[in-house]
């Protein structure tokens, strides 16, 4: 079934008060369904990437197999149709989300004017004005039937928004229903937390172009999405011209497509065969108890000493409890049939303790890698959550909201994901084949098991990561990682 899809999204003041809306509709222009959501402050590249995985969804559910998308943003039609790098951290986990929704689908990609898609922009005004005014707006119409015809057109529809008078319905009879907010967040820090329900942002600038592009694919692997080169945006592409693609973007590299379905069926991806290589498995170990994290205070690369603004970390030591925590997992390491080949940790005290005790078990040395330090908290450092909300309560919503925002005097998450990443293949170069124990922090830890799920950044939010617990991936050299263990912490005194 062939159906066209229209999203856009928008931001006042970018970032700003955002929302997004997308419409699909038959060939003939029948709208079948729609949907649109105010999504708190974000940029304006955000919201467009939310309004197509927002379409491409509403498409699926239709039953739909191919697709015609439609959008006034060039950044979005170029990065999904593989011929622009995506630069920003921020995006990427949207367009990989997005990416994986159109590998199940067969679409053409094509930028149109603004002018031509008023109805989308329609929606997410809507959404912006319902922000505005102080509320969360989220709208959802839908085919009561997913297995209707494209063709045919809706027969009745089902709708949930926030409130009724600007949900946009295609039929006379509808449901409606509250949407619940999402919960008061809290914040990542290097002590046990309950994680807040955030969604990444990214600023950066949308160019216009006429270039329609047909990709059958989008992206895979968790790599950007590029070509052999880069469309720059002030580079007018020549009207009416159709690319078409069939083979997509895997890891940076091209590829046929050959092993791609067809007709809405999931994508088979690698790691059903056999392994032709042993995998390599990093032993993601947490440091054990500190001081700070009894008080729950933000612990980080301990900067923050000096400044003026907090209390500081220093570079605080284990506690007893945190020592005899060290052992415990060391011991639950020594033990295991696989036996590690190398200990690599990050430098800050609390972690070289923790890795010092799996050495003294394990007969290994202690390699350091810097990359593998916590986020650097900056002014925050020391601080309790209660104390940085009162302190700097507009610094805290905007570093809950986008992961390019930094504390003052700090460090991102983005460039935190940069710099894990590369620690993370340097480790997999240099010990292929074996087990090597990473001993890290909260963030890092939580950061390679987003990358391995290929998951959005918000995924951050959604972890808990208890002292000295052990979480396992495997890395296999076809492709794959595998994640085998989270949180494991059934080696420690529970007193």
């Amino acid at each position: 079934m062939k159906v066209v899809v229209e999203a856009d999204g928008g931001s006042r003041g970018n970032p700003g008060p955002a929302g997004y809306g997308a419409v699909v509709m038959s060939p003939a222009g029948d709208v079948l369904a729609e949907a649109a959501e105010s999504i708190g402050v974000a940029t304006n590249n955000v919201a467009e990437y939310r309004g197509l995985i927002a379409g491409l969804t509403a498409a699926l559910e239709l039953g739909a197999t191919e697709v015609d998308v439609r959008m006034d943003s060039k950044l979005v039609v170029e990065q999904m149709a593989g011929r622009w790098k995506i630069k920003n951290e921020g995006l990427r986990p949207l367009a990989l989300e997005a990416a994986a929704l159109a590998r199940r689908l067969k679409v053409t990609w094509a930028w149109i004017p603004r002018e031509r898609n008023t109805h989308a922009d329609r929606l997410a005004n809507e959404a912006m004005d319902a922000a505005a005014q102080g509320l969360h707006w989220e709208s959802k119409t839908l085919s009561a039937s997913s297995t209707t015809s494209a063709t045919s057109g809706p027969s009745a529809t089902a709708t949930t928004s926030a409130f009724t008078t600007s949900a946009s319905t295609t039929s006379a009879s509808t449901t409606s229903t509250t949407a619940s907010r999402p919960p008061t967040p809290t914040p990542v820090t290097d002590a046990p937390e309950n994680q807040p329900t955030a969604r990444p942002t990214q600023a950066s600038q949308e160019t216009r172009s006429g270039q329609e592009t047909r990709s059958d694919l989008g992206t895979q692997g968790g790599r950007e999405a590029h070509g052999s080169q880069e469309t720059h945006g002030g580079q007018e592409a020549h009207g009416g011209r159709e690319t078409r693609s069939d083979g997509g973007t895997q890891g940076g590299r091209e590829t046929d497509g050959s092993r791609e379905p067809q007709g809405g069926g999931e994508p088979r991806g690698p790691g059903w065969a056999r392994p032709t290589r042993p995998a390599t498995t990093l032993l993601l170990l947490r440091h054990g108890e500190t001081p700070l994290s009894i008080e729950k205070r933000f612990s980080g690369a301990g900067t923050g000493a000096g400044t003026g603004a907090g209390t500081g970390t220093g570079d605080p030591t284990l506690t007893p409890r945190g020592l005899a925590q060290a052992e415990a997992a060391a011991s639950r390491i020594a033990s295991a049939s696989r036996k590690p080949g190398a200990i690599v940790s990050s430098p800050l005290t609390r972690a070289r303790q923790t890795a010092d005790a799996v050495a003294a078990q394990s007969g290994l040395h202690v390699l350091i890698d810097d990359d593998l330090r916590e986020t650097d908290f900056g002014a925050w450092e020391g601080l309790t959550f209660a104390e940085i909300q009162q302190r700097w309560p507009a610094d805290l919503a905007t570093w809950l909201a986008d992961p390019t925002f930094a504390p003052p005097g700090g460090e991102s998450f983005a460039a935190v994901a940069t710099r894990v990443e590369a620690a993370r293949d340097r480790i997999l170069r240099a010990h292929e084949g074996e087990t090597v124990v990473v001993v890290s922090h909260v963030t890092p830890i939580k950061m390679l098991v987003r990358l391995a799920l290929e998951a959005p950044m918000g995924a951050l939010y959604r972890m808990h990561l208890d002292l000295a617990c052990l979480t396992t991936i495997d890395y296999y050299a076809d492709g794959p990682s595998v994640l085998r263990a989270f949180n494991d912490t059934t080696y420690l005194d529970p007193r």
